[in-house]
């Protein structure tokens, strides 16, 4: 599916300027705005959804500082919103560009040419080139619940250096400068790449199974399994989700066999799919994206990464004494109630407008759970 863009237009001042003439893009996750950024012949910066709709229309407030002539009349709510990250409020780029900028003037990387690629309630990302077209560096800017990422960067980075990105700097508001990750997402990536992610990341959940108290107190979340959380994001569904109930009833006894199995908590990623791995020709491996990171259990991170037989006798052998493959079995459901967590957690967190983006994640998951 693509997307039918709108963009509103408000300049310098935020002063509501109308709107560009509605354009298809090819790419159509609503997150993604470089396709949009370049087809919207003026230069603008994306700051937020302002609708949508499942057909794929869109329309975005952006920014622009000359605002070209015969826009169409628009009308947008400018007010401000309590749970608004910054960046995508009117401004918020450009105070985040800066920050970037100098940090990067800094380490000697003056002169880099910031592009958007994404906005949306999870991020902001902006890359960096260099004069001649480089990759240098990327300006990630993420809201209150992630901000613990730049200290899980550090600490994993102390433990298995070079299987994160390169933390160049972090700010105010949830920023961070990342050192360029060469290669390419592995999406789709087969068993064999799994299991040598599964392999890479053992050392550093291995190294953080006693650490607990240092995690919880660097301001890691407590992603530690408990009934009540679970029971409470599935509660409103009860009723018109078959199974449901009985699932949520028997956890006790499910969590308590889970904590029999005897795996200890410790770091998680909390997202641990191969798209979230990048590997380069030499073989390099780095795992991005740490913003659901969390104390939790690990089998948690091997269910999101793969179901491949081989690979979870491979993962369950570097826990000895542990009964890591039943507890995989045992954590199927409760990792799919954990997500509909996640997606409940979001959207309690953002402001209205973003809310399209989950819609309908949460029971979804809890249905998944049911299936599990």
């Amino acid at each position: 599916m693509t997307r039918t863009v709108t963009l509103v237009l408000v300049d310098a001042e935020g002063v509501l300027r109308g709107a560009l003439p509605p354009f298809p893009v090819g790419t159509p996750w609503w997150q993604e705005v470089a396709e949009v950024v370049a087809a919207a012949g003026a230069d603008i910066t994306v700051l937020r959804v302002l609708h949508g709709d499942p057909s794929g229309a869109v329309t975005y407030l952006a920014s622009c500082a000359a605002p070209p002539p015969g826009l169409l009349p628009a009308e947008a709510d400018l007010s401000p919103h309590p749970l608004r990250a910054p960046y995508a409020e009117i401004g918020g780029p450009e105070a985040s560009l800066a920050w970037a900028s100098g940090a990067l003037d800094r380490i000697g990387l003056t002169g880099a040419v910031p592009h958007q690629q994404r906005t949306w309630n999870l991020s902001a990302i902006w890359r960096f080139d260099l004069p001649d077209g480089t990759p240098a560096a990327w300006l990630k800017q993420v809201p209150a619940f992630f901000r613990h990422e730049p200290v899980v960067l550090r600490m994993v980075d102390e433990v298995a250096p070079g299987l994160v990105p390169y933390l160049l700097a972090s700010g105010e508001e949830g920023r961070m400068l990342l050192a360029h990750v060469p290669g390419e997402d592995r999406y789709g990536a087969g068993p064999a790449l799994c299991a040598e992610i599964a392999g890479a990341i053992h050392p550093v959940q291995e190294h953080f199974a006693d650490r607990v108290d240092e995690l919880l107190a660097a301001g890691v979340p407590d992603k530690r399994l408990s009934v009540a959380p679970l029971a409470d994001v599935a509660k409103p569904y009860l009723a018109e989700i078959p199974g449901l109930a009985e699932l949520i009833d028997g956890l006790p006894d499910r969590l308590a066999a889970v904590a029999a199995c005897g795996l200890p908590d410790t770091l998680i990623h909390g997202d641990l799919h191969p798209g979230n791995v990048r590997t380069d020709d030499d073989g390099n491996l780095v795992i991005v994206d740490w913003g659901d990171s969390g104390v939790g259990n690990p089998a948690l991170d091997v269910l999101r990464l793969s179901d491949d037989p081989e690979v979870l006798r491979q993962w369950a052998s570097r826990w000895p004494g542990c009964d890591a493959l039943r507890a995989v079995e045992l954590l199927r459901p409760v990792a799919e109630l954990r997500a509909a967590v996640t997606y409940a957690d979001f959207v309690a967190n953002i402001e209205p407008a973003e809310w399209p983006y989950h819609a309908g994640d949460v029971a979804a998951r809890l249905r998944c759970a049911v299936d599990r």
